[in-house]
């Protein structure tokens, strides 16, 4: 299914403000992931499920809300037949017992900027997507990407088909949500990451408390 409403540019759920591309800088070394925020960790704790297109139309970045940043392309995509969590053993894959999935993609002087959101059917087969992506993912370097408030959070750099990217990996309710930057002019900037997360979250925060 494809959100054409994103590619066109109509407003979501997402903040008022618009977030206009910062400038980047050649911050990427390693270090520390980005960690959780417990002191406000119940802001983003949601039981509602994202298993229609319009809820993703919400929850994905906009153009409205990516000033100076290019709309590529959005899109969702709804399971018809999910893998029950049940049968997804420790060594499946993370994203096995997914219901949906979509993304929203942008680009900025050569930089790339990949959103996906990653839905499940229960926050407990959300939790256990998110300890098998930890553990999947931690053979890759960390990036300091700077926690967001109240997200169960980690970064790493991978490289990818000659590309080098950063990818930010949040946990909340009942989803999992990906921020990547790519692409040969970007210099895969933690604060750049962190920036499209404090976009991405608020929008996902609002869909999940849209009846």
């Amino acid at each position: 299914m494809t959100l054409a409403a994103l590619a066109s540019g109509c407003g979501g759920a997402g903040s008022d403000t618009a977030t206009t591309k910062p400038p980047t800088g050649n911050s990427a070394g390693a270090g520390s992931g980005s960690g959780s925020g417990s002191s406000e960790v119940s802001k983003a704790d949601f039981d509602t499920v994202f298993k229609t297109e319009e809820r993703f139309k919400q929850a994905l970045p906009d153009p409205a809300a990516m000033a100076g940043w290019t709309p590529q392309n959005a899109g969702a995509r709804i399971e018809e037949e999910p893998k029950p969590a049940a049968e997804c053993g420790p060594g499946s894959d993370w994203e096995c017992a997914r219901i949906a999935r979509g993304d929203a993609n942008f680009e900025a002087v050569g930089e790339e900027a990949h959103f996906d959101l990653t839905a499940f059917a229960d926050t407990k087969a959300a939790q256990d997507a998110c300890r098998k992506e930890k553990g999947w993912s931690a053979e890759y370097t960390k990036a300091q990407v700077p926690p967001v408030p109240g997200v169960e959070s980690h970064a790493y750099y991978r490289n990818v088909g000659g590309l080098n990217g950063l990818n930010l990996i949040m946990c909340l309710g009942t989803v999992i949500a990906e921020v990547t930057l790519e692409g040969e002019g970007s210099t895969l900037d933690p604060a750049t990451a962190h920036s499209l997360a404090q976009v991405f979250v608020p929008r996902i925060q609002k869909a999940a408390a849209t009846s």
